[in-house]
């Protein structure tokens, strides 16, 4: 059963890696486009430039635009922040379906014996925390809320073990490092615990 999913997943990543390619070098070109429209290094009144303007941007750049414009950015970005996020989505998707093809080869190697699939659950959980602490990074880079419906998950699971320990770490100027020393504590409780269980 699990080496049927891992196969299925090989095969989904075989599909997903040059499709993933595919769409990035497809947005780089849009965006080249769209930004030379957009500054008026191609005429604006070019077949070229309406068809890129009709077919292209509803899709792609438009929808960055309005972000961008609600944040009080400027509308010749909305390329280069629409390339970013194919380019961003893309790695992130390749990432995800790669991580779940590893847990599960993962998970059919240590289904033996109680132990391993303690330890499993074990690197999960703290698996789970470690990528909470990274959207809690990205939020704060692009100034996502700890309200917000997208990043509110990070911080439940985080703030537990955040706030105690930026009592006791001093940040450097303005950068508050006890996300990272968190990230590596993380790492260190997680190997003791699971080369106790091994």
């Amino acid at each position: 059963m699990l080496g049927s999913l891992v196969g299925v997943l090989d095969l989904l990543l075989g599909v997903l890696r040059p499709a993933v390619f595919v769409a990035g070098a497809f947005a780089a070109v849009a965006a080249v486009v769209s930004y030379s429209v957009r500054t008026r290094k191609i005429s604006p009144f070019s077949p070229f430039a309406r068809f890129t303007r009709d077919k292209v941007d509803p899709w792609l750049i438009a929808p960055m635009e309005r972000r961008i414009m609600r944040a009080g950015g400027t509308p010749y970005a909305a390329p280069w922040w629409a390339l970013a996020a194919v380019i961003v989505g893309g790695l992130i998707l390749l990432s995800a379906v790669g991580f779940v093809r590893d847990q599960l080869m993962m998970l059919a190697y240590m289904s033996g014996s109680g132990a391993s699939l303690a330890a499993l659950l074990v690197r999960w959980t703290f698996g789970i925390l470690k990528l909470a602490l990274f959207a809690r990074v990205i939020s704060s880079w692009v100034g996502g809320s700890p309200y917000s419906k997208w990043w509110r998950w990070s911080y439940v699971l985080t703030e537990w073990f955040l706030a105690p320990l930026r009592q006791v770490i001093p940040t450097i100027g303005m950068i508050d490092i006890t996300v990272l020393i968190a990230y590596f504590g993380l790492g260190i409780i997680e190997s003791v615990i699971t080369s106790a269980l091994l």
